[in-house]
Parts: structure tokens; C-alpha cells; sequence
């Protein structure tokens, strides 16, 4: 596989990262970011994406396999697999886009997830002191989230709308259009995951008091509307269309903890307690477990993720957490998500990729309980009405 093979490569792919980097700034203001922070996550983003292309081209990987499908033309609709082929293939294919020049495009996309989730952070931690700030803009650096949304595939489209979807649970009010558009983009790769955040925002309802009993129930009616239209779709697209009964649905999943675990990162979770299943599909592999490169960039990023939940979940129960977000929201569908997921996934390579579809909503809940606001930060929040976010002006070279 040739990064390029013609001029216009070249020139398109400069192109790509030259427009990225523009774009980049201009979107900023949207989640209200600094621009040179932003432009400092587009080149953290970049590098990874530099790193991830160089890593398949030498050692193989899904991202070659959609380049090389899209090239043929193929424009025959689908969700999942062949979305990500038909999207490629508008650049590959109609506008000649190199491997590389492809892969920039896509380390786009991703970027825009990654300056959600940490314009998210940034009101999770606003008032609290230097040191959880600081934590909270380490967060986003951490390799395994720039590295898996910065190629060609399904990770890079989920992971913008799982920074989107944060982003928008902030301030539902005025953000209502953009919560369902990147529900939307969900749907287009992973569409249970979409059916799952549409029956977590209409469970969430039940617990909104700004809002009146007849809102709520024409709301949920609304929501619960669409997602009984996508869970067929679902359904379908993980394979559970014959299932009829409950003991169809445990076979399944009991066939979904064999499958791929015979490849590299494979792990059996048919034997082990649920509780084990969550810690392996969250926080594995641990650095003693680590084989490669890889692995061992991603073990220490789950120690970091750990200590995260250790420390976070200790104050959960404690600490009254002042951010006006549709909590309820984030914490249905992330543990939903974790749930369904660890009990189904047998293989750790991809649990680290597919995990950053919740794991910046958990990261979000958990981050907000560590600090103690300042007094007067504190006092302000408290007499807000429960629609008001507050973000605090971001000053070059500040803390997040």
C-alpha cells in the first residue's frame, strides 16, 4: 500500500491537513475553546493519525480493507460496514485521495470529537482547583483516544458523535437539534448504540423537574417513538433478528463471548463473574499484560482511566456535583453501553477502540465529583436556574 502514487495525492493530502487545521480554529468558538488549544489538539490528533497509517500499512488492519473496497465504486447503501466503504469511497474513489489523504479526512472527523469532549471537560472541572484542572486537560492526550479516531473506520465517525452527544447533554435546551444529528451519525456506523442513547434520553426524562408532566410524557412518546423505529434496524444489524425468546437473546451473547477470541487480544469471558467482565472490558490490558507497542500505550492509559474511577467514584457518593448536564442521560447510556458491551466482547483490541463510544461520558461523571469548587464558583452555580451552563473564558496558555 502506497501513501501516494500521483502529484494530486500529494497535494490533496496537504490540502486535508492544511484545511483541517483551518477548520479546526473556526470551530473552536462553536465549543467555545481557544484557538490555539484547538490547534494544538489538531496536531496532538494528527500526529496519532501519521502513526495509525504508518501502523496499518506495516502490520495490516480494517482501515486498508475499507481504502481498498471503496475503490471499486461500490455506492449500494448500508449502515455499519458499508457506510464507512460508501463514505470513503467519495474520497478515494470521485476525488482520487490517496491511503494517506483519506486517513487525514478521517483524523477530521475524529478531531471533532476530541474538541467536544474536551470543551466537556472544561465545564466539568470550571472553578475547581489547578491540579483537577490539569488532570482534566491530561485526559484528552491520552494516546489510545487519539490513535483509534484518527484512521479510516467506523471509530473515528463514533467517537464524534459520542463527543457531540457529551457535549450536547451540557445544555439540552439550545442543544436539542445537535444531541439528535449526532445521534444520527451513530446510527449510520453502530445503530444499536444510537437505539441505546435514544431509550437512555427518554429514560432520562422521567427525571427532569424543569420540565412538566405533560412535556415529559409527549417528549418520551416522541423519543421512544423513534427508537422503537431503530431498534428493529438494531436488531437486525447485530444479528438478533431470529431470536424470539429470552434463551435465543442468552445464546447469543454466549456465542458474542467465543467470538474473536482467538485472535490477537482475545480474552474468554464466558468464565468470568460480570464484575470481571466489566474491569477486563475497561480497564484490560493492564502493562504487565502488554505485547506490543500498542498494548502497552493503551495499558497505561487504563491505569490512568483507573485511577480515575477509583478516585472519582469515592467522591461520587460524597459531593454534591453542581454541573447543570442531563446527568441521567450520560449515566444510563454509558452503563447501559459498558454493560452490553463488556458482556459480548471477547477480544481487548477491540474493546479499547469500540469503549470511547461511552467512556468520555463516564470520564465526564466522574471528573466533575473529584474536585471541590471554590466557595464563590460554588455559591454562583447553586443560583442558577437549571437551565444556565456556565463556561468560563478560556485565556492563551491558561489551565483547561
Amino acid at each position: 500500500m502506497e501513501f501516494f502514487s500521483t502529484p494530486w495525492q500529494v497535494f490533496s493530502a496537504a490540502g486535508v491537513a492544511i484545511g483541517g487545521a483551518l477548520f479546526c480554529i473556526k470551530i473552536s468558538k462553536a465549543f467555545d475553546v481557544s484557538s490555539k488549544r484547538a490547534l494544538l489538539l489538531y496536531v496532538w490528533h494528527t500526529l496519532f493519525c501519521v502513526v495509525y497509517a504508518r501502523y496499518v500499512v506495516s502490520n495490516g488492519g480494517d482501515a486498508i480493507t475499507y481504502y481498498q473496497s471503496s475503490l471499486t465504486g461500490n455506492m449500494e447503501f448500508s449502515l455499519g460496514t458499508q457506510f464507512v466503504r460508501i463514505f470513503t469511497a467519495w474520497f478515494s474513489y470521485v476525488l482520487g485521495f490517496s491511503f494517506y489523504g483519506t486517513f487525514l479526512v478521517y483524523n477530521v472527523i475524529g478531531f471533532i470529537g476530541l474538541l467536544a469532549f474536551y470543551a466537556s471537560l472544561r465545564i466539568a472541572v470550571s472553578g475547581y482547583s489547578r491540579r483537577v484542572r490539569n488532570f482534566a486537560g491530561f485526559i484528552v492526550f491520552l494516546p489510545s483516544i487519539s490513535f483509534w479516531s484518527s484512521g479510516i473506520g467506523k471509530d473515528a465517525i463514533s467517537f464524534m458523535a459520542a463527543g457531540i452527544v457529551l457535549w450536547a447533554a451540557l445544555d439540552l435546551r439550545r442543544r436539542t437539534r445537535l444531541l439528535f444529528s449526532a445521534i444520527l451519525l451513530m446510527f449510520l456506523v453502530r445503530p444499536h448504540m444510537a437505539a441505546l442513547l435514544l431509550v437512555a434520553f427518554a429514560g432520562s426524562m422521567l427525571f427532569q423537574r424543569s420540565m412538566s408532566f405533560v412535556q415529559r410524557v409527549l417528549l418520551v412518546s416522541v423519543v421512544l417513538g423513534a427508537a422503537a423505529a431503530l431498534v428493529p434496524v438494531a436488531i437486525k444489524y447485530v444479528g438478533l433478528e431470529a431470536a424470539s425468546d429470552v434463551g435465543e437473546v442468552v445464546d447469543y451473547v454466549e456465542q458474542r463471548q467465543v467470538y474473536n477470541v482467538a485472535g490477537g487480544g482475545g480474552v474468554d469471558i464466558s468464565s468470568m463473574s460480570l464484575p470481571m467482565q466489566l474491569f477486563t472490558y475497561m480497564f484490560r490490558p493492564l502493562p504487565y499484560e502488554a505485547r506490543n507497542v500498542t498494548t502497552l500505550l493503551a495499558s497505561f492509559d487504563n491505569l490512568i482511566i483507573l485511577l480515575l474511577f477509583s478516585v472519582g467514584l469515592r467522591h461520587l457518593f460524597v459531593r454534591r456535583v453542581h454541573q447543570q448536564a442531563n446527568r441521567a442521560f450520560l449515566w444510563i447510556y454509558s452503563l447501559a453501553a459498558w454493560l452490553i458491551l463488556a458482556m459480548t466482547t471477547a477480544n481487548l483490541g477491540i474493546a479499547v477502540r469500540q469503549k470511547w463510544m461511552f467512556a468520555p461520558m463516564l470520564i465526564f461523571l466522574l471528573i466533575s465529583a473529584i474536585g471541590r469548587p471554590r466557595c464563590n464558583v460554588s455559591n454562583g452555580l447553586a443560583s442558577l436556574p437549571s437551565s444556565t451552563v456556565v463556561i468560563p473564558p478560556e485565556k492563551p496558555g491558561a489551565s483547561v
